[in-house]
């Protein structure tokens, strides 16, 4: 289980990310190395009213074959942090059937509307389809050009009916997914300033929504993005140099993708030591959550074997050992260097 840790230190006055304090002083100090830091944080804390996450979370594809009460399963065993692909599935039935346990876990929906309308029409889906009343975080899905973000946030687009809803207390969080690193960590630092843009469309929250937190973020943190959602993996290493140190010096959650690489990491390749043994699916997300900067590390299993694998790693939660951590990353740039397609 993913058991509430032990505090370390006095924690942020401001919007807290999840991470120890002195975690993120030796990422902020540039030293967030994933094998630097041999502890291994099993929760996250999100802020914004929030439930503490499990570190690592489960998400849907709308291709994987997950029933209802596989995902049951996973939240019995502590997975609590759910990223639903927006198409009726297990993962939407099973939130739908949470009943009270609903308050313990955190849904993330990846969000693809962009203009207010198209805003206004998804989100009423979303939460009929879930059987709730609020949202939990809206990750604004595969924004990957600066024109598709100015179309965000220009009036007249999805951010301001999104803040709508934060304030009316039916979401909590505004997220956004990119394969763009730079960009994202970019727009993670941007200020949508507009002065009271959404503000006159803002109502007292609907009967039995969340109210806002008394203690979020200030009036200008309001119009900034609340949490990334970005790719990184064994060969995908980019994100420790273009996208964490920006997230941490905001402490701002970051949630991340494709740690199976589409499952060309728990494969074999041409050029493999021999004896090599490709690493199983838990050891290539202990090298994600073995980074303290990844808030929660997604895994998308496609059926309820692979799930139970995965889950194995809830049973064996620590750093890999130097050796280990070596062979990884060799493993990890052989995929790199002999991929078909790599963006």
């Amino acid at each position: 289980m993913c058991d509430q840790p032990a505090r370390f230190g006095r924690r942020f006055a401001s919007q807290p990310s999840g991470l120890p304090e002195t975690i993120v002083e030796a990422v902020v100090a540039g030293n967030y190395g994933w094998n630097r830091i041999r502890l291994v944080q099993r929760i996250a804390d999100f802020g914004h009213g929030l439930p503490p996450v499990c570190r690592l979370g489960l998400a849907t594809r709308g291709n994987t074959h997950l029933r209802a009460e596989d995902v049951e399963h996973a939240v019995e065993r502590g997975i609590n942090y759910l990223n639903w692909c927006g198409k009726p599935d297990g993962m939407s039935r099973a939130v739908a059937e949470l009943g009270a346990r609903r308050r313990d876990v955190v849904v993330a929906v990846q969000f693809q509307a962009r203009t207010a309308p198209a805003a206004e029409k998804e989100f009423a889906r979303i939460l009929k389809e879930l059987g709730s009343d609020h949202l939990d975080i809206a990750t604004l899905y595969y924004v990957e050009s600066e024109e598709e973000w100015r179309q965000i946030t220009a009036p007249g687009g999805v951010w301001d009916v999104l803040q709508r809803f934060q304030q009316q207390g039916a979401l909590r969080m505004i997220g956004l997914t990119s394969h763009q690193r730079k960009l994202a960590a970019g727009w993670a630092q941007q200020v949508v300033d507009r002065g009271t843009a959404g503000k006159a469309a803002a109502s007292k929250p609907a009967a039995g929504a969340l109210a806002r937190p008394e203690s979020g973020p200030d009036e200008a943190q309001r119009y900034r993005l609340d949490m990334l959602m970005v790719r990184y993996n064994l060969a995908h290493r980019g994100a420790e140099r273009e996208v964490f140190p920006a997230a941490v010096a905001r402490r701002m959650p970051v949630v991340t993708f494709t740690g199976l690489r589409w499952g060309a990491l728990i494969k074999p390749t041409v050029h493999d030591p021999k004896n090599f043994r490709p690493p199983l699916a838990s050891e290539c997300y202990r090298f994600c959550l073995s980074n303290p900067a990844v808030s929660v590390a997604l895994m998308a299993p496609d059926n309820r074997e692979h799930l139970e694998e995965n889950l194995r790693l809830l049973d064996d939660w620590r750093a890999s050992e130097p050796s280990e951590a070596q062979d990884l990353l060799a493993h990890g740039d052989r995929v790199h260097q002999h991929a078909s397609e790599f963006w």
